[in-house]
């Protein structure tokens, strides 16, 4: 059997009260609610700027502090400026083979040795020549039987103990050994044999195998691949020696599509590299790429530069200023006078008396040697702040209201 027991007195009371406060808490709200939305809305503030021809003063302590610079005139030179690398020069690279197939004897020099033209890179044991130079020396020795035997046929001949025929026929076998001790001495001189070693061969009967490869120009061992035993054959890589004459490179640089159409044939271009900071490298545009890649969208451009001290070297990486046009006059601040803004503006301070300064928005054109070219926003001979242009904006945004 379930019971139920009436509530207290004392606990109905308090349940009646807290009802009577939830009731008078809801209305409270709607209230609220409703002088809320009915009250005015105040616009928006917008975060602290200076704004173009705002002015500021500064104390003769900050001011102490600042270069005030004066705007002058500059020439600005139009140039492009790309990232490339060093090369050798191709035309002055020279693969150094052995003009006929034989065993290396001796090679002379290693990579980065200096050679001179005519020097002796590598000697050979040449089958080939062996076998001309004792070509050469049956070719003297039959002149040699020819011309005794002419010596006697004109003996003969007048004492009239033989025919004119006869005479005529020894003299025309001496002509024949004589074209063919010449064509002798030619295939021995092919082989860079001197005319000197060559009479050395005829009066000694004595035959040298000996080839001797020189180079064949002034420069530096960039490869070598020869060693003393090795069988090596004329155009059959890898070649024993190669040398490039260092005296001129290749700077090669991708240029922006967009500059393409400002670069010409013969324009002056000027490179540094990060081994010489003080120095530039003077040279001119020889190649110009005929296509943009299609992946980089840059041009293929080659110049070719005088390095007669032999400071670059192939491999190393470049900036490049490539100079596109005459020098233009143009007025001109320090770079530290421009100060650019979070939105991308360039202001200038300006003042008349190194007291107030103004604000002035500017176009800056371009940038060289620490001066920027100013477009528009000055005049000539007005004074703007240099070195400490950015004191003056910060102390200018935290002065405005």
């Amino acid at each position: 059997m379930v019971k139920f027991f009436p509530f207290a007195p004392e606990r109905k009371r308090r349940i009646g009260w807290l009802v009577v406060l939830s009731v008078a808490a809801v209305l409270g709200l709607l209230v609220l609610g409703r002088i809320y939305a009915n009250r005015p809305e105040k616009p928006a503030t917008n975060p602290v700027s200076v704004s173009d021809g705002a002015e500021i003063d500064l104390s003769d302590s900050q001011v102490a502090s600042l270069k005030i610079e004066k705007v002058g005139e500059r020439a600005f030179t139009q140039e492009k400026r790309a990232v490339g690398g060093i090369d050798f020069n191709q035309n002055s690279l020279v693969a150094v083979f052995a003009p006929y197939q034989g065993r290396i004897i001796r090679a002379f020099f290693n990579v980065g040795d200096a050679v001179e033209k005519d020097q002796v890179l590598f000697t050979l044991d040449s089958p080939d020549l062996l076998s001309a130079e004792a070509n050469l020396i049956t070719a003297a020795s039959a002149l040699t039987l020819q011309s005794r035997t002419v010596s006697r046929v004109k003996s003969l001949l007048k004492i009239g103990g033989i025919s004119q025929q006869l005479a005529d026929q020894a003299t025309s076998q001496q002509e024949t050994a004589e074209g063919a001790l010449k064509a002798a001495r030619d295939a021995v001189r092919i082989f860079g044999k001197t005319p000197e070693e060559i009479d050395k061969i005829v009066a000694e009967r004595i035959a040298d195998p000996q080839l001797i490869v020189r180079s064949p120009l002034t420069g530096y061992v960039t490869a070598r691949a020869a060693a003393p035993g090795q069988f090596v054959q004329p155009g059959v890589p890898p070649a024993p020696f190669v040398v490039a004459d260092t005296s001129t490179l290749w700077m090669v640089a991708n240029v922006v599509e967009s500059d393409a159409d400002a670069l010409r044939l013969g324009q002056e271009i000027r490179a540094a590299v990060s081994a010489y900071p003080n120095h530039e490298f003077q040279g001119k545009i020889t190649v110009l790429g005929p296509s943009i890649d299609p992946i980089t969208r840059r041009l293929f451009v080659r110049s070719e530069i005088a390095d007669p001290q032999h400071l670059l070297r192939a491999g190393m990486f470049a900036n490049f200023i490539i100079r596109t046009g005459e020098a233009i006059h143009a007025l001109a601040v320090p770079q530290s006078a421009v100060v650019r803004e979070g939105d991308g503006t360039m202001i200038c301070w300006v003042t008349k008396d190194s007291r107030r300064f103004s604000r002035r928005v500017v176009t800056v054109g371009l940038r060289q040697d620490n001066f920027a070219q100013i477009v528009s926003g000055l005049q000539r001979d007005e004074l703007v702040v240099g070195d400490g242009a950015v004191f003056v904006s910060n102390e200018a945004a935290i002065e405005t209201p």
